[in-house]
């Protein structure tokens, strides 16, 4: 059995951005996306759809944590949203 104490929180270690996870979490769902759903000439429809559900997220936590949004934050999450299609031309040529 697993000792209880490997998966206890530890006090003061949920300091993550909420802006750091998102673009987290940007980069995960569209590199797994496009794995599961490219193909070398043809992006299934279904891409489509998770990547319209990722925006609504962004959407809903960008409104929720409005007051973290400073200019070096949106130009942070400006530039990843940038690589974030770069990447996805990238990987769409290789899949």
């Amino acid at each position: 059995m697993i000792p209880e104490e490997i998966f206890k929180p530890r006090r003061r270690h949920n300091n993550t951005p909420a802006v750091t996870m998102l673009i987290i979490t940007n980069f995960i769902v569209t590199c797994v996306g496009l794995t599961i759903f490219g193909h070398k000439n043809h992006v299934n429809w279904f891409f489509w759809v998770v990547l319209g559900s990722l925006a609504l997220y962004n959407f809903f936590t960008i409104r929720r944590n409005r007051e973290d949004f400073i200019q070096p934050i949106v130009i942070a999450y400006s530039i990843s949203l940038v690589v974030l299609t770069i990447t996805f031309f990238v990987f769409k040529s290789m899949v």
